[in-house]
């Protein structure tokens, strides 16, 4: 089989060409931002003098003798960061002067925050209406809720995803990562894409792009929305157990755990061969997807007892001998030594100015012509100020008095 994606043609990302003033922090921003960095846009990343992003600071852990957090580089490569304290007026300039020149501008501070400033939608698109002005919140721009504070733990409350994730009858349980940052960033980073294209296909004028945590949450119901709607239930906690697939969820072997997805009629039968258990097909309380799931009761214990004394490396290779899908449980160590995640570029390293060579997941968008690569290190705080405002067009005069009073912080090699 041919990977057309595998080995791609040129030299530059699908966003080259793209200019992102980045003014988001901590992870729902900075992780949609750095998606478009890994595309091939230019993302100026807007960091407060002396603190810069608030995720340098959470470790331990880190990278080797590097001041920012293993959490900070996770999400911050291919971006370029300038410090620039927006609460002086000479900060507002420099801010409006690098969003005349942007293609995309982010920002996740309390709602009105920027308006207060001077620096949101309509201020700033008056002077570049080809703007594509992207703002960020825990409960979006309109609503009763719109001035209350948000956290990822909140949202997977709020949004239902704590209500259906965790063990039948026990606590409710957050889910690893912060997921309603990562599926807010996505969401973003897909309308962006939107609003660009359709910039182009247009008369140029871009538009503001207002993503929520908590929509972004809600909308991630999906099917468990459709099972509330469908019978007035709303669904509870069933651990690794799917709602109306059996068996679908994982069983503890002798070693371990392994997860087993019986996600079509035709492999039952080949699941009760890899068992030893082919009398379970003629069994009518397991006929059919319909009937295991009305008769899960029955059936999951009766899987438990038989898969708990196999050994996880021995059903594994029984099941898929049988072509039956099913998983080990992996963690960090054996998912960045899993040949197939290895194969796919999904472990990666940059070079780093004071951590050395730092390791991290790849980007899992492939083209055939437009790579997606990693090619620069999360940025050290204010590494690119100067570089940045020499673009833009000032002196080195303009920019040394701007250091000397502070709008930019002190000089990178001063921290």
């Amino acid at each position: 089989m041919t990977g057309e994606a595998e080995h791609p043609a040129g030299d530059t990302g699908p966003l080259d060409g793209i200019t992102v003033l980045d003014a988001s922090r901590v992870l729902v921003g900075p992780f949609m931002t750095m998606q478009l960095g890994d595309l091939g846009a230019d993302v100026i990343k807007i960091e407060r003098p002396g603190s810069g992003d608030q995720t340098r600071a959470w470790h331990p852990p880190r990278y080797g003798d590097a001041e920012e957090s293993a959490y900070y580089m996770s999400v911050n490569r291919n971006k370029r960061s300038v410090t620039l304290d927006l609460s002086t007026d000479e900060g507002k300039t420099v801010f409006r002067d690098l969003a005349r020149e942007a293609d995309v501008l982010v920002e996740n501070f309390r709602v009105g925050t920027m308006e207060k400033w001077g620096l949101g939608y309509q201020a700033l698109s008056e002077d570049n209406p080809g703007l594509v002005y992207v703002g960020l919140s825990g409960y979006g721009e309109w609503g009763p809720d719109t001035d209350r504070p948000a956290y990822d733990i909140m949202m997977q409350a709020e949004g239902g995803l704590m209500s259906i994730t965790g063990i039948e009858d026990g606590p409710p349980v957050r889910v690893g990562v912060a997921i309603a940052d990562i599926g807010a960033g996505m969401y973003a980073a897909q309308a962006t894409l939107a609003a660009l294209f359709e910039r182009e296909l247009g008369d140029g004028t871009g538009q503001k792009v207002d993503v929520s945590l908590l929509d972004g949450q809600v909308a991630w119901m999906s099917y468990m929305a459709s099972n509330y709607f469908a019978t007035g239930e709303s669904p509870g906690r069933m651990g690794s157990k799917h709602p109306t697939i059996a068996p679908y969820q994982a069983f503890e072997t002798e070693d371990g755990y392994v997860v087993v997805a019986v996600g079509s009629e035709n492999i039952w039968p080949r699941f009760c061969r890899a068992i030893d258990r082919e009398d379970l097909v003629d069994d009518d309380r397991f006929a059919t997807n319909a009937d295991r799931v009305e008769n899960r009761e029955d059936l999951d214990p009766l899987l438990a007892e038989e898969l708990r004394s196999v050994e996880t490396e021995a059903l594994l290779s029984r099941l898929d001998d049988h072509d039956v899908p099913a998983s080990d449980v992996k963690n960090m160590e054996q998912i960045f030594s899993n040949p197939q995640v290895l194969a796919r570029g999904m472990r990666e390293s940059v070079p780093h100015p004071t951590a050395g060579e730092v390791e991290m997941a790849g980007s899992p968008m492939h083209f055939s012509r437009t790579p997606t690569e990693i090619w620069g290190h999360p940025p050290l705080l204010g590494e690119h100020t100067d570089e940045v405002l020499a673009e833009l067009g000032y002196d080195a005069e303009t920019v040394d008095d701007l250091y000397d009073t502070g709008v930019l912080g002190d000089r990178p090699d001063e921290n």
